[in-house]
């Protein structure tokens, strides 16, 4: 029979291999989550349709009546064939976090090349992404795109509708609309030397605590 002493020492080291395993699977999540985003940039860039739909869930929304991976190939197709002759997607800033073992979200930045007709057209943007793990697999869930400029190479996007593509009318993108802390900077400047001072937010809500809980904008990709 085991002593008491033992049972407890069992007991404790069952609880540092499931933390351990927790925090191994956690750490591996968030690689495979990675390679999915550097995977997503290289299969668009080279047109490799079939290997960029395979990175979304199966039944990937794509509009309100269509879902799937075939509609998304379509969808995208007839974007990149008729719209740029050659695009390059480079990969940033990415923070992720988890709502369980097999849901996650997380924001990437993204400084985007493309060759469209006479021009070449530089974009700054983000990611807003929901991660599912299918079948032992991450995948995207949803990826919502927020620009900040698009912009001939030689045509700094000062002012306003800094989205500045060939032969359309300009518009405003939606970089910051994710985040209420960006107008409220500018609307409530400092007034005491010693301004409040929020306590950091906790692990896997860096993300919601920064939004302020604000639901997600109605966003048209063009």
């Amino acid at each position: 029979m085991y002593s008491r002493q033992k049972l407890r020492n069992r007991h404790r080291n069952a609880l540092m291999i499931n933390t351990l395993e927790a925090r191994i699977e956690r750490l591996e999540s968030i690689e495979e989550i990675r390679q999915l985003v550097a995977k997503y940039s290289l299969s668009l860039d080279m047109r490799d349709l079939d290997a960029h739909v395979n990175l979304f869930a199966p039944d990937i929304r794509v509009s309100r009546d269509k879902t799937g991976r075939a509609h998304l190939k379509r969808w995208l197709d007839d974007t990149l064939r008729l719209q740029f002759t050659g695009t390059s997607h480079h990969t940033g800033n990415h923070i992720i976090e988890f709502t369980d073992r097999s849901h996650a979200h997380g924001v990437v930045y993204s400084k985007n090349e493309h060759e469209t007709g006479d021009e070449w057209v530089i974009m700054q943007m983000l990611y807003w992404d929901d991660y599912e793990r299918i079948d032992g697999q991450w995948l995207f869930r949803r990826r919502l795109p927020c620009y900040w400029y698009a912009t001939d190479l030689n045509k700094p996007p000062t002012g306003e509708h800094k989205m500045r593509w060939p032969d359309r009318e300009r518009y405003d993108g939606a970089f910051h609309e994710l985040f209420p802390s960006w107008e409220d900077f500018w609307a409530h400047p400092p007034e005491d030397d010693e301004p409040e001072v929020a306590p950091p937010a906790p692990l896997d809500a860096f993300l919601t605590t920064i939004r302020r809980g604000a639901p997600d904008p109605r966003i048209r990709v063009r």
